[in-house]
């Protein structure tokens, strides 16, 4: 599998958990309740963050620094990573819902634009073999992080 895939993969499980947010949040009646989807969401986007920094951005880095898109990406990961910090600090139910709402509406953009942009690219500029071995790795670091 090469990692393009398996990355596109892992965004389609993320899409049903925001499907999921986006339905229960409105019902939620606790700060530690939407504080709990927030740190679920932080939890899984940590290691799926990482995999494409490290696996497809760094080698890709000159490319989206050609075509004006290396600080966009990085802007919309930090983005993301505020908003969910900013739940775990919010004092008001309201805004905990609307800052966890922001967070999944920009991770959501965030990867449509990979889709659109990132993936493509890596699809055009590297190898088969080469997406293929960083998709090994991917394999094995989610397997080292599962044991």
């Amino acid at each position: 599998m090469k990692i393009t895939e398996a990355l596109l993969a892992e965004h389609m499980v993320f899409h049903n958990v925001f499907d999921h947010i986006e339905r229960v949040l409105p019902n939620l009646k606790s700060l530690p309740e939407v504080r709990a989807l927030a740190g679920l969401m932080e939890g899984l986007l940590r290691p799926h963050s990482k995999t494409e920094e490290d696996l497809v951005f760094a080698p890709l880095d000159h490319c989206l620094e050609q075509i004006g898109q290396r600080d966009t990406f990085e802007d919309e990961h930090e983005e993301i990573d505020a908003s969910l910090l900013k739940v775990k600090a919010a004092r008001r139910l309201p805004e905990a819902r609307q800052l966890l709402l922001t967070a999944v509406t920009a991770s959501r953009k965030h990867f449509d634009r990979e889709e659109r942009i990132v993936f493509p690219l890596a699809e055009k500029v590297m190898k088969r073999e080469t997406l293929t071995e960083l998709g090994k790795t991917w394999m094995k670091q989610r397997e080292a992080g599962a044991a």
